[in-house]
């Protein structure tokens, strides 16, 4: 059977009304029961499938959806998200798709739920969410489930609150890998440095706490002996860094290797720049302009990389999917975990190739 039959050859098919038909395809009331057994019965046997996108693009509906995501500097990780969301949004532009987004204070745990409550007054259709502390989180999302509105969870990965889908890097796995790549270059060290970058005391992210689980075990399983000394730097503090720094490597001549989980390896790479030492090799994470510009000066040795720029179009095209064209996405989507050298950046894309 040609897949462009007619709403008028299902009718008659099944000897009901066009109108009938119509009502059947689009799960609207008002059909007895016997013509829609005749109608399904028909739409069974020549295998019918709808055409989604016609039907989504007929219906003529407006849909808005938001991402929440951490106030941030420009030209960062989240940038390349926004980019990806944004490219999304202008790819289904006849499906009158707007994306909003709104930023919360990372620092400030109630921020999420402020800034969460100022979304829901405008009833999105959909929300991708980069999460903060669970609790704040958890605040939030539950009132997105008793308004009915899917989320999508973006970054870091909180199963227990029941996203939609998730997208981001399995950070443990990420962690983990890290450091069977790091030591390749530091299997003869007896001692390295692991560098930290938080806030108050605290890790940045659920996402960067879970790389170091994973970093730790695998440290843990194959070179227990190895000293992991640690750095812990404020994010938002950039002065007395290269005191820090200068003061580490007095204290500590034997460390010759530093990895840090963050997306913030320029702030070591530039002061090894700046001083001049070469005997000191970093592997950090992130395609952002300064750690790629250390990566080509030599004093970043790899980045891994997640291609934030595919996870914020993927989002907003499950969003698409599920709400719109009412199909089933997958629930867990793990990216890549990419490892980026000087070599190989040149031929590193962080877009996508549609």
């Amino acid at each position: 059977m040609t897949e462009k039959i007619r709403i008028k050859d299902i009718a008659e098919k099944a000897g009901v009304s066009v109108g009938t038909v119509d009502r059947v395809l689009h799960k609207r009331s008002n059909v007895s029961k016997k013509a829609a057994e005749k109608v399904k019965k028909v739409l069974e046997e020549i295998h019918y499938k709808p055409n989604m996108y016609a039907s989504a693009l007929a219906y003529n509906k407006q849909y808005l959806f938001y991402l929440i995501i951490p106030r941030h500097e420009a030209e960062t990780y989240w940038c390349d998200i926004e980019e990806g969301v944004h490219y999304c949004e202008e790819q289904r532009s006849d499906f009158h798709i707007e994306v909003r987004i709104a930023y919360y204070n990372r620092a400030e745990s109630k921020s999420i739920i402020a800034v969460g409550d100022e979304c829901l007054k405008a009833q999105p259709h959909g929300v991708i969410l980069v999460p903060s502390d669970l609790d704040s989180t958890r605040t939030f999302t539950d009132k997105l489930h008793k308004s009915n509105i899917p989320f999508v969870m973006l970054d870091s990965y909180m199963p227990d609150l029941r996203p939609l889908a998730f997208f981001g890097q399995d950070s443990f796995q990420s962690g983990f890998f890290a450091a069977r790549m790091f030591m390749l270059l530091a299997a003869k060290e007896k001692e390295i440095l692991l560098l930290k970058h938080g806030q108050h005391g605290g890790l940045w992210s659920k996402q960067q706490a879970n790389r170091e689980v994973g970093f730790r075990h695998y440290m843990a399983d194959h070179y227990p002996d190895v000293k992991i000394d640690t750095l812990e730097l404020d994010l938002e503090e950039e002065k007395g860094l290269d005191e820090a720094f200068e003061a580490f490597f007095t204290a500590h001549p034997r460390v010759h290797h530093c990895i840090t989980l963050s997306s913030r390896a320029y702030r070591l790479g530039n002061f090894l720049l700046k001083t001049n030492r070469r005997d000191v090799q970093i592997m950090g994470y992130d395609y952002i302009p300064q750690n790629i510009s250390c990566l080509r000066e030599g004093s970043v040795s790899f980045l891994v990389c997640q291609h934030a720029y595919m996870q914020g179009y993927l989002c907003v095209d499950a969003l698409f999917r599920a709400i719109v064209l009412k199909q089933e996405v997958k629930a867990v989507n793990y990216m890549p975990i990419e490892l980026i050298t000087k070599e190989n950046v040149d031929f590193y894309s962080r877009q996508l190739h549609a």
